[in-house]
């Protein structure tokens, strides 16, 4: 027994090593995306770290340990002799901004934001209530790349298509509203597919609706605009025919209210479009969730001290599937679909209606 006792122990001590190389290396993943270094890399045959720098206009000495940290990493391959680093295609495909939504390095910028807040977060845990969203001025800048990269891929072709009928009512002309657009990428791109129909993106953020209106004069798209508006207040009544929310719900203060806000505000023929975190409400069922550690990770430093913070109910990123139906159904919506995406481990594509669709 002692001996199966000491076995375990040892292999839990590889792992938490093995976690903590991992755990640096995702912070200078995070350094590779933000200076560019494996954008220039992936475009450049193997070179030394000189040329590497001069490439990416950056200062030798830091590429130079960059490149170390990726080396051990097992990121970049390494000739010794040569004194070249190179960027093997098939890891640069899950690392360079060509990757578009498939750039995982976009993702580990999460990991230095939520460090940030480490210390408030600890203090949370002993005193309760919650971190507020002015600790984290850069997270919506990080959630426009994010969900930027998603929706210049995805968003027109494929989960617009998702609901019946509803590609071509934009176009021929409806009301659509985006709760919570941040800096409203979604919906200008939304504007601009579909220039007959009528669009409008509330946000409580003055950052994000300047970045919203200022993305849409540079697109030229006239058939949008934007409006601060606390998204448990809509006050709207039978006023839009698609209402959209992008990981905009669970992270909410009261996100029951704004479900029944929502509600009130669809035509009786209207559609809400939610899309959110792709997870099972029971914690058992989220065992072998690929994203599991980071997403629940990102819920306790985020998304649930937010509400927290403001006297909200906490409902947290990993709120779930289950949940999701239930309070959809609570706000109003008598018919609740949830779709996926293939490649999509990220996100589930709720459809509520207040009366049945027709099929595709």
């Amino acid at each position: 027994m002692a001996d199966t006792e000491a076995a375990v122990s040892a292999e839990f001590a590889e792992r938490m090593i093995h976690m903590l190389n991992e755990a640096a290396l995702a912070l200078m993943v995070s350094v590779g995306h933000r200076t560019g270094l494996f954008d220039v890399m992936a475009a450049m045959p193997a070179a030394t770290s000189a040329e590497i720098a001069a490439g990416a206009a950056l200062d030798e000495r830091y590429v130079r340990e960059w490149l170390a940290v990726m080396t051990t990493g097992g990121i970049v391959d390494h000739d010794g002799a040569a004194g070249s680093f190179s960027l093997p295609a098939g890891r640069a495909a899950w690392l360079t901004r060509a990757a578009g939504p498939g750039n995982l390095a976009i993702q580990a910028q999460y990991i230095g934001l939520l460090a940030l807040v480490e210390d408030q977060i600890a203090d949370c845990f002993r005193t309760g209530g919650g971190v507020p969203y002015s600790a984290f001025p850069k997270f919506q800048a990080l959630m426009a790349e994010d969900s930027g990269a998603v929706h210049d891929a995805t968003l027109i072709d494929v989960t617009l298509p998702l609901v019946p009928g509803l590609v071509d009512r934009l176009r021929n002309g409806i009301d659509v509203a985006d709760v919570g657009c941040g800096s409203g990428h979604a919906i200008n791109l939304m504007a601009e597919a579909f220039p007959r129909s009528r669009f409008v993106g509330f946000d409580i953020s003055d950052i994000g609706l300047a970045a919203a209106r200022a993305e849409a004069s540079r697109k030229a798209v006239t058939n949008v605009r934007f409006e601060k508006r606390d998204a448990a207040r809509l006050g709207e009544t039978a006023r839009y025919d698609l209402i959209t929310t992008f990981d905009a719900v669970h992270d909410q203060a009261r996100p029951d209210l704004v479900l029944a806000g929502i509600a009130q505000a669809l035509r009786p023929t209207g559609v809400y479009l939610c899309v959110d975190v792709a997870a099972s409400s029971t914690l058992s069922d989220n065992l072998d969730h690929p994203l599991g550690p980071f997403l629940y990770t990102i819920s306790c430093m985020h998304c649930m001290t937010v509400s927290l913070a403001e006297g909200g109910m906490g409902l947290g990123a990993m709120w779930g599937e289950q949940k999701a139906r239930e309070m959809l159904r609570d706000a109003g919506f008598t018919s609740v679909d949830a779709r996926h995406v293939d490649g999509d481990i990220v996100n589930t594509y709720f459809i509520a209606t207040k009366s049945s669709l027709p099929s595709n």
